[in-house]
Formats: C-alpha cells, structure tokens, sequence
C-alpha cells in the first residue's frame, strides 16, 4: 500500500513517517522507563507511584501500537528493533534501581517534555502533508502527556 490509496501525497508522507518512526523509537524507551519505575518503586510514595506509573506505561503501549500501525497505514514500515530505538531515540535508558522517587518522577517529566516537544513538530509536518488522521492521533497524545506532565510537576511541587 502507499499514502495515494488514502488521499495522501507520497512525497509528503515520507517526512511524515520519518518523525512518527522517531516518535515510536522514543516511545519505547519512555515505556521500559516507566515500566522501570512501576517496578522498582519503593517508600512513603509506592502506592499513588506505582499505580501512577502502571497508568503511563499502559498508555505508552497502546500509544507504540498506535504510532506502528499508523505508520503502517501510509503504506511504510515501522522501527521494530531494540536498535533502532536506542539509536534513534532522544530519551536514553536510566537505571531504576535504587532510584529516589522524587528522581524517577522527574525523569519522566524529563521525558515528557521530549514527546511533547517531538509531538508539536509533528503536528506541524503532518499538517503540511494534510495528513489529518496522524494529525488527531499525535494530538490526543500530546493532551495526555501535557496533563500528565503537570500532574507530576505538581507531584514533585514544581508548578
């Protein structure tokens, strides 16, 4: 399949998938960090963080699926290797282990704001491509991280 069978020019859905690729490689690191922390929790936090987390990781998921599936609709194929996510992603692996609360909850604002800013570009590029349907997606994903990311500013008392 390519872009043309759903209205798309082909040419413009190349920058498309490049940054939903880039996305999807972020995501996954995004999501064993968290899965770290849901895991690796401990202290007077555990059960608001550790259900908190669990929330974020799970969105993340559905969020990988969704980002490989749509990049899979323009007729391209989507990063599937461990690789590749680590090569190309921004947000790098950190070790949970032992890790304070409070500093795992600001290494995912930390993160946050890498998708949130990948996100807005994105809408960006998708917006010149016409290219609604990856437009609605990447925004609903830019709405969670946005009020999750205050949430956890809150959390750690920097709003």
């Amino acid at each position: 399949m390519n872009a043309k069978e759903i209205s798309l020019e082909e040419g413009k859905v190349k920058p498309v998938v490049d940054h939903l690729n880039d996305l999807l490689a972020n995501y996954h690191i995004y999501y064993q960090k968290v899965r770290g922390c849901h895991w690796n929790i401990k202290g007077q936090n555990f059960f608001t963080l550790h259900l908190k987390f669990e929330e974020l990781y799970t969105a993340a998921l559905t969020t990988i699926d969704e980002l490989a599936e749509r990049i899979l609709t323009l007729g391209k194929s989507p990063y599937s290797t461990f690789h590749d996510y680590i090569e190309k992603s921004a947000i790098k692996e950190i070790q949970t282990i032992g890790l304070k609360d409070t500093k795992m909850v600001k290494a995912v604002i930390e993160d946050l704001a890498v998708l949130i800013s990948k996100e807005r570009e994105i809408l960006d590029i998708t917006a010149e491509a016409g290219d609604d349907g990856s437009n609605d997606m990447v925004n609903r994903f830019m709405q969670f991280n946005e009020k999750n990311t205050w949430m956890l500013r809150s959390f750690v008392n920097e709003d």
